[in-house]
């Protein structure tokens, strides 16, 4: 079955200058699949703007008026990181409602699985604050839009971005039909994301905080895959939605991760081998971070190519050498706190 693909040229609306979440990610990104043959390859879907309606289930009304009448007059910076334009709020839109398209087409059987190449990025935006890049919660929309319509009961979000998704996981905390996974640097902005952040009420044990110190990379990221597997088999999500940022990238200045497209390859891969077992294989990738130019688009050429069932090449290679810390201990504890077996996870 054909892999989706969301994109459209609103996305580049969102104009933000030299600002690091900038518009040629995207130009990028496409061209790089073009070069490699995967544009025409890909089932693409048009996204459609998401609705205020559906907005307002991840949003307050205040929140949604402001991002608004902050485009109408020009935009302007919202704190030190995040900016708006006078396309941003159409961009937004457009980027919710992309995410929205695809986890249908998942869902619904027109794809096998979908990559949603969508900006404003999503994952720090909070029911009332625009931060960290981000100006709407395009996985959180999406998710309460997939609930609300009954095509899934219980979704899985693994976020993978160098930075933990704070917008997103507050936004299902509580929240027993969706679980959050993520693993991430710690420290690093926005400074949230702690293991010992296990969810609350009726949703409580269904987040998983996988928090990295610096200078983890491949084997870092296949061990904490292999504890994300182990969450997905366990909770049996009808589809899985993932944060997919590419800013851990060792070429990628904004962390100090170590992470090489093979590494992201290799996530993907496992992905979509527990997807396969557990839902039908239905998984989504929701673009977030990334922003080395050619780390981004050969990472992004190489998960699709995942996605695809073929061969991937890293051309970009490993990092020089380092001396990763030892996260063994980081996740036994998280194994003993969520009742995961340890044989299971080795």
């Amino acid at each position: 079955m054909a892999v989706g693909l969301v994109y459209h040229p609103v996305y580049l609306e969102h104009d933000t200058g030299h600002h690091p979440e900038r518009a040629s990610r995207l130009v990028e990104i496409k061209a790089a699949l073009e070069r490699d043959g995967l544009w025409p390859r890909l089932h693409h879907l048009s996204p459609r703007p998401a609705t205020e309606p559906e907005l307002l289930e991840a949003h307050s009304q205040e929140h949604i008026r402001w991002v608004k009448s902050q485009a109408q007059q020009g935009g302007g910076w919202v704190d030190m990181d995040t900016i708006l334009s006078a396309g941003s709020y159409q961009a937004a839109l457009y980027a919710a409602g992309g995410a929205i398209v695809a986890a249908e087409a998942v869902l619904k059987g027109d794809v096998s699985q979908a990559l949603a190449l969508v900006r404003p990025p999503g994952h720090h935006a909070t029911r009332d604050q625009a931060m960290g890049f981000c100006l709407i919660n395009n996985m959180a929309v999406a998710i309460h839009a997939l609930l609300a319509g009954g095509t899934a009961q219980r979704i899985f979000i693994f976020d993978f971005d160098a930075h933990h998704g704070n917008g997103t996981e507050a936004a299902f905390y509580s929240d027993p039909r969706v679980f959050f996974f993520s693993m991430h640097q710690h420290p690093l902005y926005p400074g949230t994301g702690h293991a010992d952040h296990m969810g609350d009420g009726e949703g409580r044990g269904t987040t998983i905080n996988v928090p990295l110190p610096p200078e983890c990379g491949d084997e870092e990221f296949r061990q904490v895959c292999g504890l994300m597997a182990q969450a997905v088999r366990r909770f049996r999500p009808d589809i899985i939605l993932v944060s997919a940022g590419y800013d851990g990238h060792w070429l990628d200045g904004i962390s100090q991760l170590q992470l090489s497209v093979s590494g992201y390859a290799q996530t993907a891969e496992t992905i979509r081998g527990v997807a396969g077992e557990v839902c039908g294989g239905k998984a989504v990738f929701l673009l977030e971070g990334g922003y080395h130019a050619a780390a981004l688009s050969t990472s992004v050429v190489a998960t699709c190519r995942v996605l695809l069932g073929e061969e991937w090449v890293d051309l970009l290679g490993p990092p020089m050498p380092y001396s990763p810390p030892d996260i063994s201990p980081l996740l036994h504890g998280l194994r003993h706190i969520h009742e995961l077996d340890e044989a299971e996870g080795s």
